[in-house]
């Protein structure tokens, strides 16, 4: 006697509704995560760009300039921590980033990042 092969619709069900929430998961983070990583790059061309000479104004200006390029706009110069290490300027930021799910569930994300070190 052969014996059935495939799969129940049960497990059909089952696992189309894990790829459902899986992709909708994937569909509402992916434009935060694009988004930290153009304020990565932002910082890091900021960085490259200021000379160890510069002023806190004149980095953020330039971070200004660079976020504006990469089209961010919910983040911006005010939003960055400017020091100077062993010469060099170094750049910090954190931020939190709030995603609707649905209904009254949410995903909190906490972005940080650095760049100069």
């Amino acid at each position: 006697m052969k014996h059935q092969r495939g799969v129940a619709l049960s497990g059909l069900l089952f696992w189309g509704v894990v790829i459902f929430f899986v992709a909708v998961l994937g569909i509402k983070v992916a434009p935060s995560v694009i988004e930290y990583y153009k304020i990565k790059e932002s910082a890091a061309s900021t960085v490259s760009k200021s000379g160890p000479d510069s002023t806190v104004s004149e980095v953020r200006a330039t971070f200004d300039r660079f976020i504006e390029i990469n089209m961010v706009y919910d983040f911006s110069a005010k939003d960055i921590d400017v020091s100077k290490e062993g010469g060099k300027i170094v750049i910090d930021f954190a931020y939190d980033k709030k995603i609707e799910l649905f209904g009254n569930v949410y995903l909190l994300i906490e972005y940080k990042g650095s760049a100069g070190r």
